[in-house]
């Protein structure tokens, strides 16, 4: 008999795997190339899921660490949206943040159906992102 597997006995990159196919339109598709330009980047990355709740039916918040976090990756029904922990002290000269860009902190990437990403650009910012973490995990 097989033992089924509970949301809460998977891990992080099975529930990331779930919550692409369970999107199954342009974001889970979006969302899925991110990740992989992610791992690409940075193939040390550390998948985690943070953020389960009701609200999100527990389905939680994809999170990408590396001496911390990198980025988050939400969903929304107009928008893939990557979060960056410390994306105001990242620099960006292809103009890829386009969103909260008046945070003293944080900086996003909105993603939208059709939207093309420049991964060269955006596999640098994650590169990026892990030198500055790996800078202060060092202090």
């Amino acid at each position: 008999m097989k033992k089924s597997v509970s949301a809460k006995d998977k891990s992080a990159s099975q529930l990331i795997d779930a919550r692409i196919k369970d999107l199954g339109d342009w974001r889970g598709k979006m969302l899925g190339c991110l990740r992989a330009l992610i791992k690409e980047a940075d193939p040390d990355v550390v998948e985690e899921v943070k953020w389960r709740k009701p609200s999100n039916n527990m389905r939680g918040v994809p999170v990408w660490e590396h001496d911390g976090i990198i980025c988050t990756g939400e969903i929304y029904k107009g928008a893939v949206k990557l979060t960056f922990a410390h994306g105001a002290a990242l620099e960006d000269p292809s103009g890829l943040f386009n969103a909260g860009l008046e945070g003293n902190m944080r900086r996003a990437i909105d993603v939208h159906d059709g939207d093309a990403i420049n991964e060269k650009a955006f596999k640098a910012l994650i590169r990026e992102a892990v030198g500055l973490n790996r800078s202060r995990a060092k202090r």
